[in-house]
């Protein structure tokens, strides 16, 4: 198994450290653009295996992506990081071009690869990969419905007082702050509906915090967080690569599924082997149905950026 993470910064090397301390490839190629990054953090990573005990190869490359070749799973972090008061759709411009040239470099070398998008705004970004790239479907996601559906965990938690591993929360809709839903509705404690356990004001609380969970740590840390995005960015490609057939909330292509067609949006899948292998209907309430259709037009939006590029 060959996984390329394309993007050295934080966001990148964080997955590229999780995807070598999991053992879940034999090699790990870790690409960027900037002269020496990749290879200085290949190396500082392979310094710890012999701490931590793993055996995977990592293999820097300042933008060689003849080193890519044959990759079964590719990671896309490329692009600028959000800075505090900017929006996910103020980086259109910029990141279209930027994964644009990403994908067709590595389609060169590995066509038969997954992709997992990462880059914001990730909706847009994981729609412009799918309608450029040629690949089928199931064969594209955008991860930021995993690290939401995270984030979601970390604020129930933090009201119940119990642990995130505890629940099953999911968050669906845009990876932006006014257009993620999260389905509170939905949320379980060990199978117990959480709102048996909290008011409306904390259930309330709880989905706002969560919306404005990005905005929240790049105003705390003056850029978009890591650990967070590379563990989730991680967990997608143990699916893949394992098989685990686990349900992940991810950014899939949509062609019907919850009544819309022609767009990416971030929906339950259930991931394996082959990228995502099922969308799961959630079954909607009237409410939480035309916030996802609301969502879907603030996505289409950004999506009709692209046209003028």
């Amino acid at each position: 198994m060959k996984i390329t993470v394309v993007g050295a910064g934080a966001v990148g090397a964080t997955c590229a450290d999780n995807i070598a301390r999991k053992e879940l490839a034999e090699e790990l190629v870790l690409l960027d653009i900037k002269e020496g990054v990749a290879e200085g953090k290949s190396i500082d990573m392979m310094q710890t295996a012999a701490l931590l005990g793993f055996d995977t190869k990592i293999t820097g490359s300042t933008n060689d992506y003849s080193k890519t070749a044959g990759s079964d799973v590719v990671v896309i972090t490329s692009g600028l990081p959000r800075k505090p008061g900017m929006t996910r759709e103020e980086l259109i411009g910029t990141n279209a071009g930027i994964v644009r040239s990403v994908t067709e470099n590595i389609l060169k070398h590995s066509p038969d690869t997954i992709i997992i998008v990462v880059s914001n705004p990730m909706d847009t970004m994981n729609y412009l990969t799918y309608k450029t790239s040629g690949l089928p479907k199931h064969r594209i996601l955008g991860m930021g419905g995993a690290l939401d559906s995270a984030r979601f965990k970390y604020y129930l938690s933090q009201q119940l007082g119990c642990s995130p591993a505890d629940l099953n929360a999911i968050v669906i809709g845009g990876h932006g702050d006014t257009t993620m839903i999260p389905l509170i509705k939905h949320a379980t404690w060990n199978s117990i509906p959480v709102t048996n356990f909290l008011s409306q004001e904390q259930q309330d609380k709880i989905v706002a915090d969560t919306m404005v969970g990005g905005a929240t740590l790049t105003k705390l840390i003056g850029t978009s967080a890591w650990y967070a995005p590379g563990a989730g960015t991680a967990a997608m490609v143990e699916s893949i690569v394992r098989d685990e057939k686990k349900l992940i909330s991810a950014g899939v292509a949509l062609e019907g599924e919850y009544g819309l067609s022609d767009i990416s949006l971030v929906v339950p899948v259930v991931i394996g082997r082959n990228g995502w292998e099922k969308i799961v209907d959630m079954k909607l309430s009237e409410e939480e149905q035309a916030s996802f259709n609301k969502s879907a037009d603030a996505v289409r939006n950004m999506n009709d950026v692209l046209k003028t590029l």
